[in-house]
């Protein structure tokens, strides 16, 4: 039987990169004194009622924001109903000590979701910045690396960026609409779109649950309760390939595959941004792929650059099928995503 495709797209989520260029005050929240003032007080608060306990823990109901919180509540709005991406400027990141920032930050994501493990030591708040590592290694994951990234979604609702350090030159932060994508493809190569809704295995990069295979089988896109949803990670998809289980790549796919690629590296279809020190930029993984571009580094170590990364599940979002409990580990909304090793 002939694959039907999901219609045409025509939401909040299907844009253009260049049609934000110009517009930013839409997508940024610049904080004020007085926002940073909030923050300030609600760092004091919790460090007071738990001075040993790590940052990535704070609960939305221990981190009072009164005038702040309401703009962050819009913010998972625009995020899982709107166009799927912010970015706050301002926090004064010089005056703080790495704990501090990180508190701050993990508090504005209590307001956004719920924190989930990133990786196999289950960091619910993760470290991004060249490790020295080659992505030709199947067992890193290429944030760990300078390299150019390629885009991608994360394991998770929403995914949080903190910048604590900028790159010599370099590290650009890049998204591009999946649902922009689909209605491309769907006008162009209808026939190799189809492929992408059928399961196509992508490599755990050695994190495999315990009893689980070393890859997953999940389709690029998925039509779902009337949303369609994005997961993919092309270096990985090609990494599974050393499996000699995992089903193979036929030429039509890797036409499909590379059509993908072609499309959301078009200026056309995305847009770049460069985070500056004090930068918190949120993106929802479902409907947009996100992308950095290679850096080079400051010779000296305090000035490498240096991210902090969050996950999250957000409350209120939208309904996944079953077949993402494989990468997920659970469909509940609000308590699924991250890795679960």
């Amino acid at each position: 039987m002939e694959f039907l495709l999901p219609p045409e797209q025509k939401n909040s989520f299907c844009w253009y990169g260049p049609d934000w260029r110009g517009r930013e005050n839409e997508w940024t929240i610049s904080l004020s004194p007085r926002d940073i003032s909030e923050l300030e007080s609600a760092l004091e608060t919790w460090e007071g009622l738990h001075p040993n306990a790590v940052p990535e823990h704070i609960l939305v109901e221990a981190f009072d924001l009164p005038m702040l919180g309401p703009k962050i509540s819009q913010v998972r709005n625009d995020l899982i109903h709107g166009r799927g991406f912010a970015l706050f400027k301002g926090l004064p990141v010089d005056r703080y000590t790495e704990r501090e920032a990180a508190i701050m930050f993990c508090g504005i994501g209590s307001w956004l979701g719920r924190a989930r493990p990133q990786n196999a030591l289950g960091h619910l708040l993760g470290h991004v910045r060249d490790a020295g590592m080659a992505s030709t290694d199947p067992n890193v994951r290429i944030y760990q690396t300078k390299e150019r990234q390629t885009f991608h979604t994360d394991s998770t609702d929403v995914v949080g960026l903190l910048c604590l350090q900028t790159a010599k030159s370099g590290g650009l932060s890049l998204l591009v609409s999946a649902n922009t994508i689909f209605n491309e493809m769907r006008k162009r190569a209808p026939e190799l779109l189809a492929l992408l809704f059928h399961p196509i295995a992508t490599d755990r990069r050695g994190e495999t649950p315990k009893g689980m295979l070393p890859y997953y089988l999940i389709p690029v896109y998925n039509y779902f309760e009337g949303s369609l949803t994005s997961i993919y990670q092309r270096q990985y998809i090609d990494s599974a390939q050393r499996f000699s289980d995992a089903p193979r790549l036929t030429a039509k796919h890797v036409e499909a595959l590379n059509l993908f690629d072609e499309l959301a590296n078009d200026p056309k279809l995305n847009f770049s941004m460069q985070l500056e020190r004090g930068d918190m930029q949120f993106v929802y993984n479902h409907t947009l792929l996100h992308d950095r571009t290679g850096f080079e580094d400051w010779p000296e170590a305090e000035r490498r650059r240096h991210l902090l990364r969050v996950w999250l599940s957000v409350p209120g979002d939208r309904p996944l099928p079953n077949v993402f409990t494989q990468k997920f580990g659970s469909v509940e909304i609000g308590n699924r995503g991250g890795f679960f090793v």
